[in-house]
């Protein structure tokens, strides 16, 4: 069933109408349970900034000494004792610094791995319709961009954010220390400090909301274009130019995008300076009058100015910190909006393995069930979608599967046929909880599959598709996929009954040879029979095939099907039909038209019905059939008796 999509969120040619939103309330406090489990490394971090706090305040301090203590009065020993101390100092806080960044390396790191096995483990539950709606390169922007500067936002708070603060309030008790006439003159200047880094720090968070939001299409699009299909339908269609500009548009975008945010950090970088600098000429005005009428001291007016920098230092720091703060939280705010999407199909409170230790056959019982495809919202999240905006989903349209009721016995095959988009492979797709049903219930051995643990359902169901899909990886590692415990001797028995071994044994690496992304250096019917020796290595009790040898010529496909027969012995089979050899020798088959069973038969007694079956079976297969097939149906139309075992084609 064709469904639409609604206009629920804003193109990506239109980003300003999302891209630049608030951070939502609460992420900052989500944050603290992935910082918890680093709470003894952190406290490292907090011990190391407070002595290096505790340095960068002490040594204005020693200077003041040395200076009206040992130099003026023109001591020497003093003066050597007193420098060497602050080289220590210097040395110690050189140490303590490194220990700082080490330390709070480990947790951003280690917070990393935690968020991205989160968000890797929680896209891997998600249904699959989110795959279906969701950009592949969205997604890996969630998994990589994000998450590093989630890293960089918890970073920046240990490193900088409590540094500064404990560097602030030091320094400001030693400055009150020796002058409080001056403290107060450098106190009253912090706001205009603060005020840039809170205007620009929101101007900030929208620009980076957006450059995501652009770098994540411009990773769906490269992700699109650079695998084999891609890049293959780009050459054949030969539209590089278009291909081109396109891709400059939006890379376009990203150079504005970093054009704003260069200007907008340089604004605040010279206000700062220019600040700091009014503030340097205030202190040394107040001091120098204060000195000249001899109640501050020399020493004193040079730590005070000393004390300044490293005030305004860390002012500046913690107004660049707001504003790193506040763009970093967009990138938490994103990993957070992926893992809140709630999957459609879990294990449910109670549910148990399917068991092991009985007969492999089950029978599987489909029970008046009606389904429909979830709505986007209900499975996927707006800025993984950037091209959302066109289509009418929602609309009431009906049950995608209606009253859908059959049963497959044990050891015995069930062949879906019916035109496309009857519903066949939504059928199947219930089977193995891919989606579950809205209404009624599916049932394997008697069990609901919802009342069994995912886990151990799919462990028990093998499935081949019409489109078999295989990793850029070795033939070995595609195969083992479906039992890593396999033996050389396990795939080779695999491989010699799925017709493939002989043509694995004279590849120059075997086994080794690489089938490169999605096997396109194997051919369609190879892919598919490596996709056939891995059900086989798998050997499930029950099989689906969604016209799994669609691929196959006449020939490679008669080999594929005696090889079938014997996998499929013993075992309960689902398969969508597609050609008529698999049809005619089903146990039953099913024909589906519009979400509902229409027929139910075998071949013969369908072919005497004269319903849709007929129908498909002259137009789709008749080009399969032999001589002998035509002469079947015109014996079923007049009513003869015709031997039909002599019109299949394998």
């Amino acid at each position: 069933m064709a469904v639409g999509r609604p206009n629920l969120s804003p193109s990506l040619d239109d980003p300003e109408a999302d891209d630049g939103r608030a951070v939502r309330p609460g992420t900052v406090r989500r944050i603290l349970p992935y910082a918890r489990r680093f709470r003894g490394l952190i406290a490292l971090v907090l011990l190391a900034t407070v002595t290096d706090a505790v340095i960068t305040a002490t040594s204005p301090l020693i200077l003041k000494a040395l200076i009206d203590e040992g130099i003026r009065p023109g001591r020497l020993s003093v003066v050597v004792a007193l420098a060497l101390t602050i080289a220590g100092l210097a040395l110690l806080d050189a140490l303590i610094v490194f220990a700082q960044s080490w330390f709070s390396g480990r947790v951003g790191e280690g917070l990393v791995f935690d968020l991205r096995t989160s968000v890797f483990d929680h896209v891997q539950s998600q249904p699959l319709a989110f795959f279906m709606r969701a950009q592949t390169g969205a997604i890996v922007s969630r998994l990589n961009l994000d998450i590093i500067g989630a890293q960089q936002a918890v970073t920046t708070i240990l490193s900088q954010t409590v540094s500064t603060v404990l560097t602030l309030v030091i320094v400001l008790i030693a400055m009150f220390y020796l002058s409080w006439q001056i403290s107060i003159a450098a106190l009253i200047m912090i706001p205009l400090f603060l005020y840039p880094a809170k205007v620009f720090g929101k101007k900030m968070q929208g620009l980076v909301r957006q450059e995501m939001q652009y770098d994540s299409d411009m990773n769906s699009m490269m992700t699109e274009r650079f695998n084999v299909a891609g890049a293959m339908l780009a050459k054949l269609y030969g539209r590089p130019a278009e291909e081109s500009a396109t891709f400059a548009d939006r890379a376009g975008r990203m150079r504005d995008i970093g054009i704003q945010t260069t200007v907008y950090s340089r604004i605040f970088f010279i206000l700062a300076t220019l600040l700091t600098s009014l503030t340097t000429a205030l202190v040394y005005g107040i001091g120098g009058k204060l000195a000249v009428d001899g109640t501050l001291g020399i020493g004193t007016l040079v730590a005070m100015v000393t004390l300044l920098m490293r005030l305004y230092g860390p002012v500046n720091q913690l107004s660049g910190v707001q504003s790193s703060l506040m763009t970093a939280l967009v990138s938490f705010d994103r990993v957070f909006e992926v893992l809140d999407l709630r999957p459609l199909v879990v294990d449910e409170p109670g549910a148990r393995a399917m068991p092991v230790d009985g007969p492999r056959e089950l029978t599987v019982q489909f029970d008046r069930v009606c389904f429909n495809y979830p709505r986007r919202e209900q499975v996927s999240i707006a800025s993984l979608e950037p091209e959302v905006g066109h289509g009418t989903e929602g609309a009431d349209t009906g049950w995608t599967l209606e009253n859908v009721s059959f049963t497959v016995p044990s050891g015995t095959l069930t062949a879906l046929v019916g035109p496309s988009g009857a519903g066949k492979t939504t059928i199947t797709q219930l089977v193995p909880r891919l989606y579950d049903a809205d209404e009624g219930s599916v049932r394997i051995g008697g069990c609901d599959v919802r009342a069994l643990t995912l886990r151990s359902l799919r462990e028990n169901i093998g499935v081949v598709t019409q489109d078999a899909h295989l990793f850029h990886d070795t033939i070995r590692a595609n195969l083992v996929f479906a039992r890593p415990s396999a033996t050389d001797a396990d795939l080779a028995e695999a491989c010699r009954a799925a017709r493939i071994w002989e043509t694995i044994t004279d590849l120059p690496d075997g086994l080794e040879t690489v089938v490169g992304e999605q096997g396109y250096r194997l051919s369609g019917g190879e892919k598919q029979r490596l996709a056939l020796a891995r059900l086989l290595l798998k050997s499930p009790p029950v099989v689906v095939l969604d016209e799994a040898t669609a691929h196959l010529d006449s020939e490679a496909e008669a080999a594929i099907q005696a090889a079938l027969d014997t996998a499929l012995a013993g075992r309960t089979s689902i398969v969508i039909a597609h050609r008529l050899s698999t049809v005619r020798h089903a146990d039953q088959i099913l024909v589906v038209d519009q979400g509902r069973i229409v027929e139910r038969g075998t071949h013969e007694s369908l072919l005497a019905d004269d319903g849709l079956y007929a129908q498909l079976y002259l137009t789709q297969f008749a080009a399969h059939a032999s001589a002998d097939s035509a002469a079947e149906l015109d014996g079923v139309a007049s009513g003869e008796a015709v031997d039909t075992t002599a019109a299949d084609p394998a």
